[in-house]
């Protein structure tokens, strides 16, 4: 500080006048500013209320609802604004995204006593449906088959169907296909990519740490091809899956299993017949009804549903806009509480938003407001997942027992995968209910990591240096070696995880060890067939275990509940500010989004493939995780 700051002259006073003055302003612009904001806050809240707010969905008397979703079907969807959904809806626009089940069981089952609903138009193109997802498939077809119990019509569209998506579309009354389109069954595969050659070619040294015979997820790191053993257990899950598909789409289609396999089997002589025309081929089997091009199929949609208003052919209501019509079907009304909590995705330590990673922190805690509930009298245990952390999955197992000592029921219903952790997760409960295609078991324990020591050498790269400790080494593991006492540490870790686990799943079955171990090995099983091995207590979906829990709890009446996380009203509000901004202001949202989509593409899968490595981040390093399952 120079004297002429420290002494009170008249430059001194001029800048600290100076400084007050342009502190006071900045405060005032401040307050101006977000007075301003909250005069904006407070326009688009006013214009969100008109844009969704106004009795909310109008359904025509008398309309199809359409189901054509665009994206993977999931568990549980990450978090979407509603008013956005409506907007895309208004611009005709729609991103791929995830697609809850539950959503789509919900639209189905509320349009079969909807007087307003005609009928189902089933527009799957869009739809994907992973191979592990099978269950979830076969539920939306059940829930199908009762919409079919009202009299109500299904009709199918499509220029292709997938053969995950045909399951859906067998269920209708009446499938349509493009006369250029086609329809292949291929059954189930499962495939890898095996590293160890090229590992060797690099010099790479692969580390794995494993317990069980069947734990197939380091398989690619060590072999060439896959082992007789993770065949055997892959044929054995994928065959009872294809026997389900066979027989579900044999009994709604009116055909044998010798019909449907003989297409599947020998399309080669089957396509001969037709002189190469798939779709044809479809037709003449029985799996289609009709083929029509585009216009020809819409006009069948409006003969069927009448005219339409606007830009809509035939009367319709899209399932997206029809769930905002409906609200909220499943409320807490003054009757006790079944609550559901669901674990979907991989298992990860700490917190994972919905949609991406089940955290152990973030489904522990909402056990845990579950267990605090007075109201809550049950619980169900929703676990869709392939497992993950060990660390986070015990995090999630500490709630289960709690909520038990509590003295409150828990059933663990399984979705399409629960498997590794998501079995860890699931043995302590009081039930454990599954449908016949769940992949579960896989119970077993993995660590794996390379280092390049010897990619280094051959590059004139190494390294040295001292340490203070006989583990040490580990700041050089990497492009050092592991030294055999480290391997040694993480070989016993493995093998004590492995016991845990086997304790574990013995005290929450009341079986021994030793059988446990029989079963273990880290082999996969389905469901049909893990309830004859008691890793399961009964055969059903998620509607059947929350009756179960309220009859466990002695319940006769009961309201169910999902414990999510909560967003506050202002976060809500936020999440959907930017497209009621562009709809204010008359921007084409659609040539936005195609304008984008590539690169949106691009960064969906950098973003997927970023997310499955962030996803190993137990503070252990060990996984109870199948690998093989997803």
């Amino acid at each position: 500080m120079s004297d002429q700051d420290r002494n009170p002259t008249v430059w001194g006073f001029i800048k600290g006048f100076g400084k007050f003055l342009i502190g006071l302003l900045m405060v005032v612009q401040g307050i101006v500013g977000l007075a301003v904001l909250l005069i904006v806050v407070g326009f688009f809240a006013g214009l969100s209320n008109g844009v969704g707010g106004d009795s909310k969905v109008t359904v025509p008397k008398e309309a199809a609802l359409v189901i054509n979703p665009n994206g993977v079907l999931v568990e549980q969807a990450e978090a979407i604004d509603p008013f956005e959904q409506a907007i895309e809806d208004i611009y005709g626009v729609e991103e791929a995204s995830q697609i809850d089940v539950h959503d789509l069981a919900r639209a189905i089952r509320q349009a079969k006593e909807d007087d307003r609903i005609k009928g189902i138009v089933l527009d799957l193109g869009q739809l994907f449906i992973p191979t592990s997802s099978a269950s979830k498939a076969h539920y939306l077809a059940a829930e199908l088959k009762k919409f079919k119990e009202s009299g109500k019509p299904i009709i199918a569209v499509g220029d292709y169907y997938s053969q995950d998506t045909y399951l859906l579309a067998a269920q209708a009354d009446r499938i349509m296909l493009h006369d250029m389109g086609n329809f292949v069954l291929v059954g189930y595969g499962r495939y890898g990519t095996y590293y160890r050659s090229f590992l060797e070619k690099i010099k790479a040294t692969p580390h794995v740490f494993r317990v069980g015979t069947y734990k197939a997820a380091v398989e690619p790191f060590l072999r060439d091809d896959m082992s007789a053993e993770a065949k055997e257990a892959n044929q054995a899950f994928l065959s009872v899956m294809w026997d389900r598909f066979i027989d579900d789409v044999s009994a709604a289609r009116g055909l044998t299993r010798d019909a449907v396999l003989g297409y599947a089997d020998n399309y080669n002589a089957v396509l001969q017949s037709t002189g190469g025309d798939m779709a044809k081929a479809a037709l003449d089997a029985g799996f289609v009804d009709e083929l029509k091009s585009r216009p020809a199929q819409l006009a069948t949609l409006v003969e069927t549903f009448g005219k339409g208003e606007g830009d809509d052919a035939y009367k319709q209501v899209g399932y997206r806009r029809y769930l905002l019509g409906i609200g909220e079907t499943e409320k807490d009304g003054d009757a006790p509480n079944i609550a559901v909590v669901t674990a979907s995705g991989a298992i990860v330590d700490g917190d994972a938003r919905v949609g991406e990673a089940a955290g152990g922190d973030s489904v522990a805690r909402l056990l845990k407001k579950a267990r605090e509930d007075e109201n809550v009298k049950a619980v169900v245990l929703r676990v869709d997942s392939p497992g993950g952390s060990t660390f986070a999955s015990e995090v999630i197992r500490d709630e289960v027992i709690a909520i038990k000592e509590a003295g409150k029921p828990l059933v663990v219903s399984m979705g399409s995968l629960a498997a590794s952790g998501g079995y860890w997760i699931s043995a302590p409960a009081d039930e454990i209910w599954a449908s016949p295609t769940t992949i579960t078991g896989s119970i077993g324990i993995f660590a794996f990591f390379p280092t390049f020591e010897n990619t280094a050498a051959e590059l004139g790269v190494s390294v040295d240096g001292v340490g203070t400790s006989a583990l040490s080494s580990l700041y050089a593991t990497g492009i050092g070696p592991l030294e055999p006492n480290v391997a040694d540490i993480f070989q016993q870790s493995i093998e004590d995880g492995y016991r845990d686990f086997l304790q574990t799943v013995a005290e929450g079955r009341n079986l021994s060890p030793d059988y446990i171990d029989t079963i273990a090995q880290g082999r996969v099983w389905i469901g049909e067939k893990a309830i004859e091995l008691g890793l399961v207590d009964n055969l059903g979906d998620i509607d059947e275990a929350i009756a179960s829990a309220a009859k466990l709890a002695g319940l006769e009446k009961f309201d169910r509940v999902e414990i999510v996380e909560e967003r506050s009203p202002f976060q809500a509000f936020l999440s959907g500010f930017g497209v009621r901004a562009m709809k204010a202001a008359g921007f084409d949202r659609g040539e936005t989004a195609r304008s984008a989509s590539t690169l949106r593409r691009l960064a969906s899968e950098a973003r997927r493939q970023l997310a499955f490595f962030d996803s190993f981040n137990d503070p252990n390093g060990s996984y109870a995780r199948c690998l093989a399952c997803e």
